[in-house]
């Protein structure tokens, strides 16, 4: 009997049959990979077009045992399971899922998932292991919340998410940061709703994370977003968010702090050499009283014992392409010197391997002028001396982008990334380091655990 002809237990996510696994991997990677792949186990066996010809049916082909366990291999296992986790989490707006490696950290079980990008979806999927036995994943969470359907009420909308998602103790969301304006809400839109925020949030992302923690009323969430939300729209967003929140029945950590030295600004260079700063709202249920004597101020408990150096993080030896173009190299140099002279502090991030980097964007794969690491260049030669002109600076490589953003440790290559490096670079700008947030879920722990 080969392997396509065995009965699977369809509750256990690594057991498939061929057609299952295949479709699995495909998920994540294109044809001309998984071809190439199987190839290490049968050399010309496999190309693009027979992959392409099985997944539209017009061909059965079999794997062997050997490639099968192989093609296996692409799928990640789960790290926490029904059986050994202490608490369950939904990750929303979830990237590549830097909040939930966090809270994974802690033996968190994440039970539903939502991300529309389907690139971050592919890098999602590439690393973290979940059955369908107990875990949900969506693409549009507008889907789950039916928020663009105004002949939807709130009491249908709530339904619906109760059914939609499983059940759950913290609700995780990196959320877009978006104006509110109700100025578009009809007066008629506004009778007989029984939360306000469904109209001063209403067209926002937010909005649906409004609805879920109505309707699912888990005991805590964790919002992340950029410093600058305390800012956003003359600080009305920020005070929306903190109004709707409250209205919900939660209670907010260190709600009252809002000048300098605000314990809910947290900056990732406590545990990574990156200047990071980052607003983390943590909430608990108000009618549990779990939440006493929680506060962020506490995450200094969890900063990183051993200072890591940007050097650890960085390859000995890479390949040439991360190296810039001596034209690249040469406009941002004159850009620079352009904005230094009128006094301003525009410029590249030059790093070397004591260095503490500049905040990694989304924006890094059009020239990685934020964080360049330097190969020696002599700034009193310039771009006249050919050997110097050698000695361009480079931008960090995917991988090491992951291990600045604490995916992998120091000298690991253990976060796979299935995209191109255009794509990975997007993808880690707009995450999160991973060891705040495990450090934020350790801090959050016994609090759940109540």
């Amino acid at each position: 009997m080969n392997i396509a002809q065995m009965s699977f237990i369809t509750d256990d996510p690594h057991e498939y049959s061929d057609t299952e696994l295949l479709n699995k991997v495909l998920e994540i990677y294109d044809q001309k990979f998984v071809a190439n792949y199987l190839n290490e186990f049968s050399p010309g066996h496999w190309c693009r077009e027979t992959i392409n010809r099985w997944t539209k049916g017009r061909a059965t082909p079999t794997l062997s045992y050997q490639e099968f366990q192989h093609l296996l291999k692409l799928i990640p296992a789960p790290k926490v399971t029904p059986e050994n986790c202490d608490f369950r989490f939904i990750d929303l707006f979830a990237g590549i899922g830097g909040i939930r490696k966090g809270f994974e950290d802690q033996q968190g079980l994440c039970v539903f998932t939502s991300e529309w990008n389907k690139f971050a979806t592919q890098t999602y999927k590439a690393n973290y292991g979940s059955s369908e036995r107990y875990h949900t994943f969506n693409s549009d969470i507008r889907e789950v919340t039916l928020s663009e359907d105004e002949s939807v009420s709130e009491q249908e909308a709530y339904r619906h998410i109760d059914e939609k998602i499983p059940d759950h103790d913290v609700l995780l969301a990196g959320f877009p940061c978006q104006p509110f304006s109700i100025a578009g809400v009809s007066k008629k839109n506004s009778l007989g709703r029984a939360h306000g925020f469904e109209c001063s949030t209403q067209g926002t992302l937010f909005f649906d994370v409004a609805r879920i923690l109505a309707a699912k009323k888990p005991k805590a969430f964790v919002l992340e977003n950029v410093k600058n939300l305390k800012s956003h729209d003359k600080g009305k967003t920020f005070k929306v968010i903190m109004e709707t929140l409250d209205e919900l029945g939660y209670w907010i950590s260190d709600s009252d702090h809002l000048g300098a030295g605000d314990p809910k600004i947290v900056d990732a260079q406590n545990w990574l050499p990156q200047h990071r700063e980052r607003i983390i709202l943590v909430g608990f249920r108000k009618d549990l009283n779990i939440h006493d004597g929680f506060t962020l101020k506490n995450l200094k408990k969890y900063y990183a014992r051993k200072t890591v150096k940007l050097g650890d993080l960085l390859d000995k030896q890479v390949d040439d392409r991360y190296i810039l173009t001596p034209k690249l190299w040469e406009y941002l140099y004159q850009y620079s010197e352009k904005h230094k002279a009128k006094g301003n502090g525009f410029g590249f991030g030059l790093v070397n391997a004591s260095s503490v980097a500049r905040t990694l964007s989304a924006r890094y794969y059009k020239d990685g002028s934020e964080i360049l690491v330097d190969r020696g260049w002599n700034f009193s030669k310039g771009f006249s001396d050919d050997k110097n002109l050698q000695n361009r600076p480079r931008r960090l490589t995917p991988q090491e982008c992951a291990r600045l953003m604490g995916f992998s440790k120091p000298g690991k290559n253990d976060f796979r990334i299935p995209v191109s490096d255009t794509q990975a670079y997007k993808q880690f700008g707009n995450s999160v380091v991973v060891p705040v947030f495990s450090a934020v879920a350790k801090l959050m722990k016994p609090y759940l655990m109540k």
